[in-house]
């Protein structure tokens, strides 16, 4: 199946550079580009793509508030981009939902397998740098202190294999490697992540990883 890709980035250059690189590999459509946060959302809601690659600081709506619409509508997964690996804006998007990030300097084999990872449902993108964001997203935070009653009364009704499922989440395991850990199919894992992120209420693996951090689970 054909991934069909807004490219959402203010700055002119770059964006030609990222919709280059995508259009280079197969599988990957370029539907529409953007230059600022509200076309990106209203290109969204025109076009429907699978996924959103968004900046985060772009002009008119930035980035996390551009996510934080797209996410909440429906309208697709958002892969954020930013300079910084601990940049606020990036706590932001996930607050908001985006699914994973990816640093503007990913070289271009990052890039596509970033997009294909995420269109696959696999949001932890760069599993070692995505640790470093979950811990240091959760840090601040005591545990159990900012997690809503309703969210705390939810994990508390997890099954043994859901709460298991959600530890290897807050540890940034793919689908795959939580299949391997949990001696399972990955379609199984899969299911289990979809059915999870569900009864959390949840927009993103993301932020189940840092409900785990933030939880101690």
């Amino acid at each position: 199946m054909t991934i069909r890709v807004v490219v959402a980035e203010d700055q002119s250059a770059v964006r030609a550079g990222l919709v280059l690189i995508l259009r280079s590999a197969g599988g990957i459509e370029v539907v529409g580009e953007a230059a600022d946060g509200e076309e990106a959302v209203r290109l969204a809601r025109e076009l429907r793509p699978d996924l959103v690659l968004m900046d985060v600081q772009m002009p008119r709506l930035d980035g996390v508030s551009a996510t934080r619409e797209v996410v909440a509508e429906g309208l697709a997964d958002v892969l954020v981009l930013t300079t910084f690996d601990l940049d606020e804006y990036v706590f932001g998007a996930l607050r908001a939902g985006a699914a994973g990030f990816l640093l503007k300097n990913a070289e271009a084999a990052e890039l596509i397998e970033a997009v294909r990872t995420v269109a696959r449902g696999e949001g932890l993108i760069a599993p070692a740098v995505t640790r470093r964001l979950i811990a240091e997203f959760a840090a601040p935070r005591p545990a159990r202190a900012s997690v809503p009653p309703e969210t705390a009364a939810a994990v508390a009704s997890l099954t043994r294999r859901e709460r298991e499922v959600l530890a290897a989440l807050g540890e940034g395991l793919s689908n795959a490697e939580i299949a391997v850990r949990l001696e399972m199919a990955e379609s199984t894992a899969k299911t289990h992540v979809s059915r999870l992120l569900g009864k959390l209420e949840l927009r993103s693996r993301l932020q189940a990883a840092v409900l785990a951090q933030e939880l101690g689970i």
